[in-house]
């Protein structure tokens, strides 16, 4: 099975529309159709900025969501900290597939991420799609 991080930027998107890939990314990570992995760290940021005012989602939804996630996900604790990013926010990020083994970050912003960390590549949410659309069974 297929395993991924999910940035920020893809949970965000996936909030705020109810059509696009990120939506589709979210509800097949619901339906375990791949294993999604997360960190405490990366859990925190998730919900932060689900919080900012400009985003106008309500608390209630957002706790829901983030039940969600957690349940939807399997947590891992990082034991490097890395500095691999161009963004140092990102990094948990890559220190979470890492540790998850995970074989995909999936973020809208690759350019703050190295296209190929070790075995882990870093690609966009439509591309994650056609990959998991390419998986048999």
């Amino acid at each position: 099975m297929i395993r991924a991080v999910l940035d920020t930027n893809v949970v965000i998107s996936a909030h705020l529309g109810f059509e696009g890939p990120a939506s589709l990314i979210f509800d097949l990570l619901f339906s375990r159709f791949f294993r999604g992995y997360v960190s405490e760290a990366l859990l925190s940021e998730y919900e932060q900025v689900l919080n900012r005012p400009r985003f106008r989602l309500a608390r209630r939804d957002i706790s829901k969501s983030m039940r969600l996630v957690r349940k939807a996900t399997i947590l891992v604790v990082p034991k490097f900290y890395l500095q691999v990013t161009s963004d140092p926010d990102d990094n948990k990020v890559v220190e979470c597939a890492l540790e998850a083994r995970a074989d995909y970050i999936v973020t809208g912003n690759i350019r703050h991420f190295p296209k190929r960390f070790q075995d882990i590549r870093t690609i966009l949410p439509r591309q994650f799609l056609i990959i998991l659309a390419s998986e048999p069974g």
